[in-house]
């Protein structure tokens, strides 16, 4: 067995968690991993996790394709800003969780300024084709469904780019265990803070 010189011991990692004082926010294009890594990287911080889409289907009552069908994406987005400031603790309450956000969530000025100013971003990113393998997995994508998928994540990825890249930490989410990509996060999070 190799050791891994870069791993973080079960002790620095409870230091590190221990020092976090806000949420940490994953942002980047659907399908980058947030909500798997981000599961996995509750667990190894011992905080908890929650998916900001889910917690939309939940407040809305009906899911995110259903809400996009029949209110359109510009109403989606407002309620997914007050979903996330309720999650990110805008009413002035510390809150420490792991939060996986949509991949259009950050790209919205009003949320991404949200969470910037209350929560450590973290920009998950991936190349075209990884997002492609995983995108394709799941049918529940209401902004793939307008044509070649390859090529809108192409399109998504050049445009929303600019906005990812004001979150202070910047991962890359290959085709790597979900647990070295929650490792790479939690060495960004300990050199930032």
């Amino acid at each position: 067995m190799e050791h891994d010189d870069d791993a973080l011991s079960s002790t620095a990692i409870t230091r590190l968690s221990a020092r976090i004082d806000r949420p940490i926010v994953l942002v980047g294009m659907m399908g980058v991993g947030k909500t798997t890594v981000g599961r996995k990287l509750s667990a190894m911080l011992n905080i908890p996790f929650c998916d900001a889409d889910e917690e939309i289907e939940r407040a809305a009552q009906m899911s995110i394709p259903e809400i996009f069908a029949h209110f359109g994406e510009a109403y989606f987005r407002s309620g997914e800003r007050r979903v996330i400031a309720r999650l990110v603790g805008e009413d002035g309450a510390p809150v420490r969780r792991v939060l996986a956000t949509g991949g259009g969530a950050f790209v919205d000025p009003e949320t991404r300024a949200l969470i910037l100013r209350r929560a450590i971003a973290v920009w998950l990113d991936s190349d075209v084709d990884t997002l492609v393998a995983r995108v394709g997995r799941k049918g529940n994508r209401p902004l793939l469904r307008t044509g070649d998928p390859r090529e809108i994540l192409s399109r998504l990825k050049a445009e929303r780019a600019p906005a990812y890249a004001e979150a202070p930490i910047h991962i890359t989410s290959s085709n790597q265990p979900h647990q070295a990509t929650a490792l790479s996060i939690l060495k960004a999070i300990d050199a930032w803070l």
